[in-house]
């Protein structure tokens, strides 16, 4: 079973370690196999998602136009994707952006930076639960 992601993020190299992290072999092992689908911004997510459905969405805070907790909020009042379990991978780590991101509905925060290993965790733990409703 293949498990469609779609990661939003606007650092190109920070797209490219998620995507090689859930295309890797450990990610695979544990979740099975990503298709993965990149966006640049909030905007650019938002013209993705009637592509869905996606297994999870992973989202950055910090982006030019759209940012991660205005496309939480979004996604959690679609009615296509509002169960979709939602990870937030950010710089912004205080413990108010987490509480904001959490209470809009994001299923889990992991702080950047961060080791392959964590994201796989994250990911399972993010999938397992399912999305907070």
């Amino acid at each position: 079973m293949s498990r469609r992601v779609l990661v939003v993020e606007d650092s190109a190299s920070t797209r490219a370690f998620v995507r090689a992290v859930l295309e890797g072999e450990s990610f695979a092992q544990r979740l099975g196999a990503a298709e993965v689908t990149e966006a640049k911004s909030g905007f650019e997510a938002m013209r993705m998602l009637p592509r869905g459905p996606y297994d999870l969405i992973i989202t950055d805070i910090n982006m030019g136009d759209i940012n991660g907790l205005e496309l939480i909020a979004f996604v959690r009042k679609s009615e296509h994707h509002k169960n979709t379990p939602l990870l937030i991978i950010s710089t912004q780590s205080t413990e108010r952006d987490v509480e904001r991101g959490l209470a809009l509905g994001a299923n889990k925060f992991v702080a950047k930076p961060f080791a392959a290993n964590v994201l796989v965790d994250a990911c399972a733990e993010v999938l397992a639960s399912g999305a907070s409703a």
